[in-house]
């Protein structure tokens, strides 16, 4: 489905020109590059001094002959996951205009789904790229956590934030991948990859869609369970919150402006506990090896993306409405696993749905060549949706 760019309202929040004449390519708000403030989607940042050199990631992207096109929105400090952002406005979801855009990289979800850009660059601390993927429908990686360097990020400390990419098919997925990281060398499977796969309560419809999916083109696929799987969502949640107030706490006791839910946000976490956080770690450590033994015999296991179809903005002002969308997603950020989401649509009414795909840590080139196979292989999973 075509879409116009000018349906990607509030995407940017400054049109660039850096670069060659490769790939053209749109950042998130909150890496650095050189001479332009990194705001973070916040107002508390509107006199924030320009950054003085580049995040690596950005100067990788350069040095591989991107033409960097524009910094994108984002939702406020990356804490929050319906990319509405009070201060610069909401990125509109290109496709599914009544529906959130999926946050915290709402602006690179939108750009890339309307054809701004051929990929765009954001930021995963729990599901920051893989949900606004799904949300506006195109492809999202999370690389392991460490593998692409976060030195020029906002915050500049995280144990679960990965620099990450969405496109709109798989090949230019990888070519984002080899721009941002120069050690990414792509790879072809030469026999079908041994895939398993969690048993999931979701959304009847949508758990009907994936599931019939995956038994038209992928029969074959054994179940596996994961017993700290909701423990690591929860666990999530609580680094999260303890990590962004270590990191942005300091703006409550400024008087800064923030959105009203961030104030929230951040004003709760500054109740969590050292024995919480020292818990949430306990589960870390669990989940973690759960995951390794699963792909000790697997090369990839699979997951819902998200558990129900993105809300519309409406619903989406309900919190309790919006925290279950990463419960499938957060927890390989705890675990620091790579991971692929695939959209796809519900058959019924052509709302968003899609797979998630968690592979090896390092392995992240064979993870993407197992998602190239299988979006090419599950008929669900063809339809490219190219601008």
């Amino acid at each position: 489905m075509s879409v116009p760019p000018t349906v990607a309202k509030h995407a940017l929040v400054a049109p660039l020109d850096l670069g060659g004449d490769g790939l053209r390519v749109v950042v998130k708000d909150c890496i650095d590059i050189a001479g332009y403030a990194t705001r973070c989607g916040s107002r508390a940042f509107d006199d924030a001094v320009p950054a003085d050199r580049h995040a690596e990631v950005v100067q990788a992207l350069l040095d591989a002959g991107c033409r960097i096109t524009g910094k994108t929105n984002m939702h406020e400090l990356a804490y929050g996951m319906t990319g509405v952002n009070e201060a610069y406005g909401t990125p509109v979801n290109p496709r599914w205009p009544d529906r959130i855009p999926g946050g915290s990289s709402s602006g690179s979800a939108v750009a890339v789904a309307a054809g701004i850009c051929d990929f765009g660059v954001g930021t995963d601390t729990g599901g920051s790229v893989r949900q606004p993927a799904i949300c506006c429908g195109v492809y999202g990686i999370k690389p392991t956590y460490g593998r692409i360097s976060r030195k020029g990020l906002s915050p500049a400390a995280s144990s679960l934030d990965c620099v990450g990419a969405f496109a709109r098919d798989m090949d230019m997925l990888i070519a984002a991948m080899q721009a941002m990281d120069p050690s990414f060398a792509p790879v072809t499977l030469t026999t079908a990859p041994r895939l398993a796969r969690i048993k999931a309560e979701l959304d009847d419809e949508v758990g009907q869609a994936l599931v019939y999916a995956l038994m038209e083109g992928a029969p074959e696929v054994d179940y596996v369970t994961l017993p700290s799987l909701e423990a690591a969502f929860a666990a999530g949640m609580t680094v999260i919150g303890a990590e962004t107030v270590a990191a942005f706490g300091h703006l409550l006791d400024e008087g800064a402006p923030l959105g009203a839910d961030i104030r929230a946000r951040l004003t709760a976490s500054r109740a969590i506990t050292p024995d919480q956080l020292a818990q949430a770690e306990a589960v870390r450590a669990a989940f973690t090896a759960e995951v390794d033994a699963v792909l000790a015999t697997a090369e990839a296991l699979i997951t819902p993306a998200l558990p129900m179809v993105p809300p519309t903005l409406t619903e989406a002002q309900d919190p309790k409405t919006v925290l279950p969308l990463t419960r499938f997603l957060r927890p390989f950020n705890l675990s620091g696993h790579p991971a692929i989401v695939i959209p796809s649509r519900r058959p019924s009414d052509g709302l968003p749905v899609g797979l998630q795909l968690v592979g090896r840590k390092y392995d992240d080139a064979r993870l993407c060549a197992i998602a190239k196979w299988l979006a090419e292989s599950l008929p669900a999973f063809k339809e490219k949706d190219a601008v």
